[in-house]
């Protein structure tokens, strides 16, 4: 049977794909995001996620139109980089709006209407495992995106509802050319916290392709029983795998040493 599904953040990258997908799959699907998806018979949504009256405005259109839904995928975000002492304190309320806040409003207005059977999918990132210094914000607002998601996951069970964070690790997107990079800096951190954005902006060539990516992800999303979080990434499964038997400490030194910035 054909399903309502919502998308925010679906007209570009991994969102993008995923409406395709479903459409493909002969779903319904609708976009929230700030613009339309270009795909036939998406059922587009402007929206300020950033925003939470607009974010009201836009769920009481769609209940409006449409009984109920069967899944909700929080995939919009965007990145921070910059040292944490000089962060502009707005551009990390920002992130924290759309990243987090964003999800918990949209998850408590649509949670009504999806039946049992359903699934809420938010789609993290693998910095909510890691720290990464220049990039502590959205580690931390992942990090609460994953903490919340399994939680959620606990509370929806007995009403059938399942809740999944995906995790992605490295994806060739616009997301890298997007990030918000803040690269004030004093004579503590000298040029440090610019390498350590240019060392993670050079890998993007090497990273996999979002059409890969969106693959994986929906293939996920349709399984029958799904997990509280997967993870995308041979590297990094391997990682968080080993990281099972090793000491914190070990880990923290490592990526010091590789992201720091020297």
């Amino acid at each position: 049977m054909s399903k309502i599904v919502v998308v925010t953040g679906g007209s570009s990258g991994v969102g993008y794909n995923l409406c395709k997908s479903f459409i493909a799959q002969g779903d319904k699907v609708i976009n929230i995001a700030r613009h339309s998806c270009d795909i036939q018979n998406v059922d587009n949504f402007a929206c300020d996620l950033s925003n939470e009256e607009n974010i009201v405005v836009v769920c009481e259109q769609i209940k409006q139109k449409y009984s109920h839904i069967d899944i909700l995928i929080n995939n919009a975000g965007f990145g921070l980089s910059g040292a944490t002492e000089l962060l502009p304190l707005h551009n990390i309320k920002n992130l924290f709006e759309v990243n987090f806040f964003a999800v918990v409003s949209l998850v408590q207005k649509f949670l009504p209407i999806i039946n049992k059977g359903g699934k809420i999918i938010n789609i993290s990132s693998v910095c909510a495992f890691y720290p990464v210094p220049f990039r502590g914000i959205y580690c931390a607002s992942k990090s609460a995106l994953n903490l919340m998601s399994y939680s959620l996951d606990m509370e929806c069970r007995n009403f059938g509802v399942r809740v999944c964070a995906i995790c992605p690790s490295e994806i060739k997107t616009n997301f890298t050319q997007n990030r918000v990079k803040v690269f004030d800096t004093n004579e503590r951190y000298g040029t440090k916290i610019e390498n350590a954005a240019k060392k993670i902006d050079s890998k993007n060539d090497k990273r996999a392709s979002v059409e890969k990516v969106g693959k994986k992800i929906f293939r996920l999303i349709n399984k029958k029983k799904i997990k509280p979080y997967y993870i995308i990434g041979f590297k990094f499964k391997l990682l968080h795998f080993i990281m099972r038997f090793l000491p914190y400490n070990m880990l923290h030194k490592v990526i010091y040493k590789t992201m720091g910035g020297k």
